[in-house]
């Protein structure tokens, strides 16, 4: 299991992938931090945030990764239908990725904003 997050993470490009992977880190931590904590209002901004940026990194490295398959694909000329679907595979890793840690970022602040309305009744 662990051998495939690191492969997929190194298919995707480590410089999109590795990010996206801390930043679902942090947001796991601040959704326990946001659970231990009175007021949890700026903990859950912050989370919302992060998991926007993660959407954005995650299509940013998408784009590059369609860009450098294109590239590729221009300089080899008439290239079979595997090798570039399997390019286009790589390619949305990144976006996949991003919107999974985007998903867990809102699930965490859908729990921290129940938790908070329960608190106040």
């Amino acid at each position: 299991m662990f051998s495939q997050i690191v492969t997929k993470i190194n298919e995707g490009g480590p410089f999109f992938m590795v990010p996206i992977l801390l930043l679902l880190i942090l947001i796991i931590i601040l959704i326990v931090k946001g659970f231990l904590e009175e007021n949890k209002r700026k903990t859950i901004s912050l989370i919302s945030s992060i998991g926007l940026f993660t959407i954005a990194w995650g299509i940013l490295g998408q784009t590059v990764g369609l860009v450098e398959a294109f590239d590729a694909v221009q300089a080899a000329g008439d290239i079979s239908m595997s090798i570039l679907a399997g390019g286009l595979k790589v390619s949305l890793l990144t976006t996949v990725f991003g919107i999974m840690t985007f998903l867990v970022s809102r699930l965490g602040i859908i729990a921290l904003v129940w938790v908070q309305k329960e608190n106040q009744e």
